[in-house]
């Protein structure tokens, strides 16, 4: 029998709906042997290094969260070099993997279970240094800084009430975002593959899912060995950001095709760094490398 492994967060806003609709039905399951892992209080990297320990070769491993635990479940699934399966339940603010993956239920999962396809995740590479892989999106910069305010007590305690919490986390964002997007240069002095960006540039963004926060909706570059899109603007002024998200809305993303790019800071400077609502600041950084890993994930898709 093929071993089932659920990774959950029983501190996240909608763990209620993760033990009602996915744990609690577990012991129906047949043909599966069960087992569990809880995201626990030791960090991003943590977690990965701890579930990667416990993978083996043939597993199902479903996420029932969010963006980070799915990014959690992604990057484990690679660093522990087993052939597992990964599916991916919305229990999270965005879902951004789920919605592109289009699973929203245990039976999505289990039904198409057979029928795997191959996710090219982005490999994103500080200074030299691997970091983490993406298997959607990497922001770097100002509305990378506005993933901290999703950690704040208050905050989640308010999206934690009703079924549905989207809309929610976007009134939170625009009200950080009004607040601070004019306190400071996010990305002084960058170039982006040896051109130099406008002298206000407060966002990078790369893109690899079919959609971003259901706002941006772009094409499968997450089925692609190389490709991907991204862009940089400078969002704290208000009509760059109008201009994007409605173009966002009524096209394809607003971005250009790459198959790699190299973001260099003429001074080193202190950035911000988030994958899938991770986030991570670092000091003194000169480069940051985005491109298309050459390990691939098996997803189920529905």
């Amino acid at each position: 029998m093929q071993r089932l492994l659920v990774i959950y967060n029983p501190r996240s806003t909608r763990y209620k709906s993760v033990k009602s609709e996915v744990l609690d039905k577990l012991p129906n399951l047949k043909g599966y042997i069960i087992g569990k892992y809880t995201i626990k209080k030791i960090g991003f990297e943590g977690n990965v290094k701890d579930l990667s320990k416990v993978i083996k070769d043939g597993d199902l491993i479903i996420s029932a969260g969010g963006d980070a635990t799915a990014a959690i479940s992604a990057n484990a699934i690679i660093k522990s070099g087993k052939d597992a399966t990964l599916g991916v339940l919305p229990y999270g603010n965005f879902n951004d993997l789920a919605r592109t993956l289009k699973t929203h239920t245990l039976d999505d999962i289990i039904s198409q279970n057979q029928k795997p396809v191959k996710l090219y995740p982005l490999e994103i590479i500080v200074d030299g240094k691997f970091w983490r892989y993406a298997t959607c999106y990497v922001t770097i910069g100002m509305t990378a800084e506005a993933v901290e305010l999703f950690d704040e007590q208050k905050v989640r305690t308010y999206l934690q009430k009703g079924h549905k919490s989207s809309w929610r986390s976007y009134i939170y964002l625009m009200k950080w975002y009004f607040k601070n997007r004019h306190k400071k240069i996010f990305l002084p002095g960058l170039k982006i593959n040896g051109a130099t960006q406008h002298k206000k540039t407060s966002d990078y963004a790369a893109l690899s899912g079919r959609s971003m926060c259901r706002v941006m909706k772009g094409r499968e570059d997450y089925l692609k060995p190389k490709v991907f899109r991204s862009t940089a603007k400078p969002l704290a002024n208000f009509w760059p950001l109008f201009t994007l998200m409605t173009k966002s809305i009524f096209y394809r993303v607003p971005g250009d095709e790459t198959t790699g790019d190299k973001l260099e800071f003429s001074n080193p400077t202190t950035i911000e760094l988030q994958a899938e609502g991770e986030y991570q600041i670092f000091q003194n950084v000169k480069t940051v490398e985005v491109k298309k890993g050459t390990k691939c994930l098996k997803v189920v898709q529905n």
